[in-house]
């Protein structure tokens, strides 16, 4: 059976492709990090390796590896070894801290954790297989820790059957054994697994870039003659703006992808004008759910939505009591797929919070994503649920704001927040970075800002800042905004 036969299975794993690709292309790149290259003949030995050294001590089914170091051949050599041995990865941010770390180790009861070190002196000898193994598809695949935005991480329990239909949907998009994708986002986040693996599945190259920067991210994509990536919405604002980018050769970009923030209508339409190629906007959760897929160089007349469930996916939009709304009222998306988490490790009573159920009993995902359904079925993103500001009893959608503030000639940047406020309960304050070069004249921008907005929108002050606080996948952490005020 080819790789493509077995991905058009109802169920299947990663380590089965990786022995099909080792099998039928044992010397064909894999993985390219830095000047090192690693075909996948010699990273399935590897794995195996890492496999039968697990097995060996005691370790299999329903147990957990934590992996926390930077992006490296062995980091995913580790990840793939450990899902050939049958244990589940639980991918850890090398920033925790040490109390952070220990907790979330704590959490999943990891056996081991791998901290980047050299791995020959644990090894056993050369040409080691593991036994075979069931995978199953409820079994967990990985663990993934939410960003922390929003309170305290938790750990998302990712099963097998949700990865295989990540994996499912990448020939659909062009992955294949000739696709070569540029990543340059965190190993432990799912922003950049959903790239990566449909890139494994299908045979295809992996170019690990471990610390972003736009003018080394052009040229290393220059070189490798890069045809995939996944980027968040402000590497693509970096990106954009360097100054040399039309002397660039993008020309052997096929698909780019993005996903994890919101993505500016205008930032998209500068990126389908100048950077060769699709593009396609992922929206969702690593809690799986419901994905809406945007496939921008097709919809150019929709670049301010998030596109239309993916296929066999169902979103709808649910009322503050939980009530189903029709076409066009606004309200919290929720969603069902093949693609859903088991729930969150260790606590079920977020599980169930997370949950929303139809009158006839179907598990969905609640998004906290507010927002409605447009005449043609796109999905109009709003804002998050705890980012809306309730003034005077009155619905503001900071997005709304920041489009009119980045607007502005001099701003770059904007992040909309709820400032308390003795009469109204809440009233939006922003917060905004300003162009390369520009004064910033905050009474200037505050003046003409509310000037564009409705009585009831109008900003109560700006602050400026050098840089908006985000997390690793480029999340606007408006909970230290907030903090702030």
């Amino acid at each position: 059976m080819s790789p493509e036969a077995r991905l058009a299975q109802p169920f299947g794993t990663l380590p089965e492709l990786l022995a099909m690709h080792a099998a039928r292309l044992p010397r064909h790149p894999a993985i390219i990090a830095g000047e090192r290259r690693i075909a996948y003949g010699e990273l399935k030995a590897a794995a195996d390796r890492i496999a039968a050294q697990l097995q060996g001590e005691g370790l299999g089914r329903g147990d957990v590896v934590a992996i926390c170091a930077p992006p490296s051949v062995e980091y995913l050599a580790v990840f793939l070894g450990a899902l050939c041995a049958g244990v589940t990865v639980a991918p850890l941010s090398p920033a925790l801290t040490a109390e952070s770390l220990a907790a979330m180790v704590a959490d999943c009861g990891a056996r081991r954790v791998y901290r980047g070190e050299a791995l020959d002196g644990w090894l056993g000898p050369h040409g080691a297989k593991p036994l075979p193994i069931e995978a199953h598809p409820e079994d967990a695949f990985n663990i993934i820790y939410s960003s922390g935005t929003t309170g305290e991480p938790k750990g998302i329990v990712q099963p097998n059957s949700m990865r295989w239909a990540h994996m499912q949907r990448g020939p659909a998009y062009g992955y294949s054994a000739e696709a070569i994708t540029l990543i340059s986002t965190p190993l432990y986040s799912n922003t950049t697994l959903v790239a990566a693996f449909p890139t494994l599945a299908t045979g295809g190259t992996l170019v690990l870039m471990p610390k972003f920067d736009a003018a080394a991210y052009v040229a290393l994509a220059g070189r490798e003659r890069v045809t995939h990536t996944m980027l968040v919405p402000v590497q693509y604002r970096r990106i954009m703006a360097l100054p040399n980018l039309a002397s660039r050769d993008l020309a052997s970009f096929r698909m780019k992808f993005s996903t994890s923030a919101p993505f500016d209508a205008a930032l998209k339409a500068d990126v389908l004008a100048r950077w060769p190629g699709g593009l396609i906007e992922y929206y969702g959760m690593t809690e799986g759910g419901g994905t809406a897929v945007l496939l921008a160089h097709e919809h150019p007349d929709k670049l301010h939505t998030v596109g239309t469930p993916a296929p066999g996916h169902d979103i709808r939009v649910i009322d503050e009591e939980g009530r189903e709304l029709p076409r066009g009222a606004i309200g919290e998306f929720v969603g069902r797929s093949p693609a859903m988490m088991t729930g969150y490790h260790n606590q079920p009573a977020k599980s169930a919070e997370a949950e929303w159920r139809d009158a006839s009993g179907r598990r969905f995902i609640r998004t906290g994503d507010v927002g409605r359904r447009d005449d043609d079925g796109f999905l109009v993103l709003l804002d998050r649920r705890k980012d809306v500001v309730i003034s005077g009893g009155f619905n503001i959608y900071p997005s709304d704001l920041e489009a009119v503030l980045t607007a502005h000639p001099d701003v770059a940047e904007a992040a909309v927040v709820a400032k308390p406020s003795p009469e109204w309960g809440e009233t939006p304050f922003a917060f905004v970075v300003g162009r390369s070069g520009a004064s910033l004249d905050l009474e200037g921008v505050l003046a003409w800002t509310n000037a564009r907005l409705g009585r009831m929108q109008r900003i109560a002050g700006v602050r400026r800042l050098e840089a908006l606080p985000r997390s690793a996948t480029g999340k606007v952490l408006k909970r230290s905004l907030r903090d702030e005020l």
